[in-house]
């Protein structure tokens, strides 16, 4: 006979309201999904959205395809770590290189009609590039899907009590219900209503915390007084109160390597890595309907983008002064309990802020906007899966020239897959106390070279499709090398040969992989032959006449619909922020 399955102990005593909330929400993320089936009738329906939505829709679920579990439980956890230097994340790490993407980038892929990004790589540099650069990516979508799903896992077990793995089952059910109904559409709009979700359901929890706390002094107050207490386990207080220059962030001592980290590590190769070539972001902007709108997308997106830090960050700080579990976890103690149930970590730190000062009501609001940012980044993370599974590798490679019908079929196949698959990785996210060094670690492995690959290729014609694909391969390799010599990327794999570790370790290993690719594909694109300058229209920067990048009637609108305008106004705001933290 079967042993009964024992529930543990519920870390939130959510009331029938609470839950009345969540039901709803279910029930309406289903509808979405229910109604844009009848909207696919081919893979580029179900992939692409038919390439038929507003700039503002695609913008919106820009941001908040971003806005998952990650990004929510992470930065909490930064912030409770770190402090303030958290923001770079954004300021540094994100703002410049999505306005980026919008003004120099997007012309090219919305331009070239390509399906993905590893489609864009195979018109530049052929087939080794392409297949290097669509395997990893899939890979590395796995494996974050893994991470979204455990933290979603992790918020039905606080909820119920019941057993992790049954939670993950539960929580993969539910994303992969919408999804394989209604593909992209599904997924996009739903993220539109998930980033409204998301953002009314963290920011009570900021302002009540902060008022709890006693306001921006108290919180400073409580800061100091941890830091003055333990000053062998948590940083100075004014390094976790001043965004710069950071070492609290990067574990680095010198304040010049910290901020060349941040800017050269963070800001430029991870961040521009991430933004510019991760087709999770991009193929919201590939389904706009037009190409003004596509180079919008990631500019109306950074709007958001830069206040998201006073929803995530600052409530992880709030959290590791008024949370007594999470405050002995920054003392270097153990403590029992925890998501997990194998003890508390940083990544528990908005369940327990939760669980502390939201009052029921508000509380089943708070539960409906985690649940709904962990579902967005599950959903972008296995849309873009599919997509490239079945286009860049089934029909390339596998089974070529079959019908239209036939590849929507893969990809609804390749989206079961994709979540079962998560199940499994989630376990890996599972053992680290703050999943940002897990990520940015996996950022470090597969971004930080592809952007150098694409940024050479995109702006000297010299380069070749040999070095496309041993750059990619070299920069990755050496990626990986410098997370197995650091201290902790890998546990108790790592060597702990370079005395780096923790997300300062990422930053060395993603300006490693992006310095060694773009050597080494100077020094084999000398070697090898180029394609010819005909070739590479829509491809090359110096190749493609202007008019192919812009839409000429863009020029006859309202400044706030012009892309130019609205990328400035950004940049201004985001270095105004800097300057005031």
């Amino acid at each position: 006979m079967q042993a009964p399955v024992v529930l543990a102990s519920t870390i939130i005593d959510a009331s029938f309201v609470d839950y009345l909330v969540i039901f709803a929400y279910f029930v309406v993320v289903l509808g979405i999904g229910i109604l844009a089936r009848r909207q696919v009738s081919d893979s580029l329906d179900f992939f692409l959205s038919g390439r038929s939505l507003p700039a503002w829709v695609t913008g919106l679920a820009f941001i908040s395809a971003n806005l998952g579990a990650v990004e929510i439980m992470g930065m909490s956890a930064n912030g409770a770590q770190f402090g303030l230097p958290a923001v770079h994340y954004f300021w540094i790490g994100a703002i410049p290189a999505m306005l980026f993407l919008g003004v120099v980038m997007m012309p090219f892929y919305y331009g070239s009609k390509v399906r993905s990004v590893p489609e864009f790589m195979f018109r530049r540099f052929g087939t080794g590039a392409h297949l290097v650069n669509a395997i990893s990516f899939a890979v590395a979508q796995l494996l974050i899907a893994g991470i979204n799903l455990f933290l979603l896992g992790s918020i039905i077990h606080a909820l119920l009590g019941w057993p992790l793995w049954i939670a993950l089952v539960i929580a993969a059910a539910i994303v992969l219900s919408y999804i394989t109904l209604g593909g992209l559409s599904a997924a996009i709009y739903n993220e539109v209503l998930q980033f409204f979700v998301i953002v009314a359901g963290l920011l009570p929890l900021t302002l009540i915390g902060l008022h709890r706390v006693g306001g921006w002094d108290g919180l400073t107050s409580g800061i100091t007084d941890a830091a003055e207490a333990n000053p062998d386990t948590v940083a100075p207080a004014s390094q976790q109160l001043n965004s710069w220059p950071g070492e609290a962030l990067t574990g680095f001592d010198s304040s010049f390597l910290t901020i060349v980290g941040i800017v050269f590590g963070l800001g430029f190769v991870l961040s521009f890595g991430y933004w510019t070539t991760n087709f999770v972001e991009v193929q919201r902007a590939m389904a706009s309907n037009s190409i003004s709108a596509a180079r919008k997308t990631p500019i109306i997106g950074s709007y958001p983008k830069m206040f998201v830090p006073f929803i995530t960050i600052l409530p992880g700080m709030i959290g590791a002064v008024l949370v007594a579990d999470v405050a002995d976890v920054k003392a270097g103690e153990t403590v029992a309990g925890g998501a997990s149930g194998e003890g508390v970590t940083y990544n528990d730190t908005l369940l327990y802020l939760m669980r502390d000062v939201l009052p029921n009501g508000l509380l089943g609001i708070a539960i409906t906007g985690l649940l709904a940012a962990f579902m967005a980044g599950m959903a972008a993370n296995v849309s873009a899966f599919n997509t490239v599974w079945s286009y860049d590798l089934w029909e390339r490679y596998i089974v070529k020239e079959r019908s239209d019908h036939y590849y929507l079929v893969v990809g609804r196949i390749a989206t079961v897959a994709a979540v079962v698959i998560a199940i499994f990785t989630a376990g890996l996210a599972s053992n680290f106390s703050n999943i940002m060094n897990y990520l940015q670690t996996l950022f470090g492995f597969f971004n930080a070279p592809l952007f150098a690959t694409f940024i050479l290729g995109m702006f000297w014609k010299r380069m070749t499709a040999t070095a496309g694909w041993v750059g990619l391969v070299a920069g990755t390799l050496s990626a990986v090398t410098v997370a197995f010599l650091s201290e902790d990327a890998f546990g108790s794999w790592s060597t702990g040969t370079l005395p780096i570790a923790g997300q300062g370790a990422s930053f060395v290993a993603a300006g490693v992989a992006f310095v060694v690719d773009i050597v080494l594909s100077i020094i084999v694109s000398f070697a090898t032959q180029p394609k010819p300058a005909s070739e590479l229209r829509g491809l090359v920067y110096s190749e493609t006449p202007k008019e192919d990048l812009i839409d000429p009637d863009e020029a006859a609108r309202p400044w706030y619909q012009r892309t130019m305008p609205l990328a400035g106004i950004a940049l201004v705001l985001v270095i105004i922020l800097n300057v005031i933290f």
